[in-house]
């Protein structure tokens, strides 16, 4: 369960990690995400964590399905993310059929991507 400190509700949170946030595609799902500037250090703040899984994805039970494995996986992936960071996990179609073990690696996969070590090593 993802603790309610990390749950992201509000309209502007999720607004702000889809439109000023970076984003990062996989198989099954897209990460977006959105850090506070560098000059206004979110010290102790918590990250907040949103889903967006439409009826593309299939029923309401697949939608739930999805929506429950996405939250346990990030739960225990919480530690990865910085401080005061907004964070909107998008999923897509095919994370429908896809396993959570599938999910976990996409979900893996997109959040290295945006990790501080890719960013510092793509620009050496």
């Amino acid at each position: 369960m993802l603790p309610r400190a990390h749950r992201l509700t509000s309209g502007r949170g999720f607004a702000l990690a889809v439109r000023r946030g970076r984003r990062s595609p996989a198989r099954t799902l897209v990460v977006h995400l959105w850090e506070p500037p560098a000059d206004q250090p979110a010290d102790g703040a918590d990250a907040q964590v949103g889903f967006v899984v439409s009826k593309a994805v299939g029923t309401a039970v697949d939608r739930n399905r999805v929506k429950r494995r996405l939250r346990a996986l990030v739960a225990e992936r919480l530690d990865r993310l910085p401080a005061g960071a907004v964070v909107a996990v998008r999923a897509l179609p095919s994370a429908a059929g896809a396993s959570s073990l599938a999910l976990g690696r996409d979900l893996d996969r997109a959040l290295d991507r945006m990790s501080g070590r890719d960013r510092a090593g793509a620009g050496a």
